[in-house]
């Protein structure tokens, strides 16, 4: 069964959410603090981290700038802040959901089983498994969520994943805001604009460290992936 981490300092929050998971048949592990939280990271190996933002010995956000030097764990921030501010800055610095305190533990399970659904995918009725994408020197092999450019990995989260698999698949085609968030979430979600362009923002950044820059921006529209990358 999928495994969940809950990093949270606040025992009540912890067990509400461990009540809620566990009841949809979820494992859960636990950490009171960052530094626990990154130490039970490494021997638990979870398949999914929820961190609250505002955490002593080492908080969500610094949590998850080091988490993603290695890996692409679905990363779900809490935080009583709900600015937008906020929301962004999770999502820049690699997280693929936020939600705000006080929240609904069946929204956040269903955000939960979302992330996992997308991150693992659903062998049922395909025979076999997707031919990698590749265009140029890119290459996106879904059935593992690995990215590659150049045969160099790019630690891509969920979302950018998405992103990338969509605007890579149609070169040349304009992908407006809209069109990118339904990719990137099987359910319908509201974001503002800022968010999609976080999104954006961390994904070029990623390539960029590769040396390519395949994403142009079509201002007053949106993005797309270029003919020849």
């Amino acid at each position: 069964m999928p495994k969940i981490l809950i990093a949270d300092d606040d025992p009540h929050i912890r067990n509400v959410i461990r009540f809620a998971l566990a009841r949809d048949g979820l494992v859960v592990v636990e950490a009171a603090d960052g530094a626990a939280a990154l130490a039970l990271i490494a021997r638990e190996a979870p398949d999914l981290v929820i961190l609250d933002v505002m955490m002593p010995e080492l908080d969500g956000t610094e949590l998850c700038r080091r988490l993603r030097r290695d890996s692409d764990v679905p990363v779900i921030f809490l935080s009583s802040r709900g600015e937008e501010v906020d929301r962004v800055l999770g999502l820049e610095l690699g997280g693929d959901d936020y939600m705000t305190k006080p929240f609904s533990p069946r929204e956040l399970v269903a955000r939960v089983r979302a992330l996992l659904r997308r991150r693992e995918g659903r062998v049922t009725d395909a025979p076999r498994a997707p031919a990698p994408l590749r265009r140029g020197a890119l290459s996106l092999d879904a059935d593992r969520f690995e990215a590659r450019w150049n045969a160099a990995p790019i630690p891509l989260t969920v979302t950018e994943f998405r992103l990338l698999q969509a605007m890579a698949a149609h070169p040349g085609r304009v992908f407006t805001r809209d069109t990118l968030m339904g990719a990137a979430h099987a359910e319908p979600r509201i974001v503002a604009d800022r968010t999609i362009d976080s999104h954006v923002r961390h994904l070029r950044a990623k390539l960029a460290a590769l040396g390519a820059a395949p994403i142009e921006t079509v201002h007053g529209l949106g993005y797309r992936y270029r003919d020849d990358p």
